[in-house]
């Protein structure tokens, strides 16, 4: 892929910092590596949906981390010491270990992740905090100006 120079738009932006290194991380990141696969789903609005899949994965070689902004999936594969005599012909199923890490939007945390059949899915909810989010402002109808407050101000001080 092309590497882009976000140099001269860095330069001349306030307050895009966080964009362009998502950017410039998105450029470094793609190097191809698709382990383990997976889907993100949009549920409804405000939810979201990611599933990997893990097979031959328990849960307790499976961390999920939550930070600001990045959810990290990583799994370690333990050591699988079998002293049984059976020699591998094929060896399809992957069994390495993984990181795979998602930039998650503002306000967007982790509700619940659960590991069946091999699915992992992890439910995500974008929660907006009641000051941030839009508001309905009353229009008066001019009754109550502040001049006419002010003309029966000072009448009142006049008396």
């Amino acid at each position: 892929m092309r590497q882009f120079d976000f140099t001269p738009y860095r330069r001349s932006t306030v307050g895009f910092d966080r964009l362009f290194d998502m950017l410039e991380a998105s450029a470094r990141g793609s190097s191809g590596d698709n382990y383990p696969p997976f889907n993100l789903e949009r549920v409804s609005d405000d939810r979201y949906r990611v599933t990997l899949a893990l097979a031959g994965f328990k849960a307790d070689e499976i961390d999920i981390t939550a930070q600001q902004n990045l959810l990290l999936v990583a799994g370690k594969k333990g050591d699988s010491n079998d002293n049984s005599p059976t020699q591998m012909l094929h060896l399809g199923i992957a069994n390495r270990s993984f990181e795979r890490r998602f930039e998650l939007a503002d306000f967007v945390r982790v509700a619940s992740a659960d590991l069946a059949d091999g699915l992992l899915t992890i439910e995500l909810v974008r929660e907006i905090p009641e000051a941030m989010k839009p508001k309905k402002i009353a229009i008066g109808t001019g009754a109550g100006t502040p001049a006419e407050s002010a003309i029966e101000h000072k009448a009142v001080a006049a008396a």
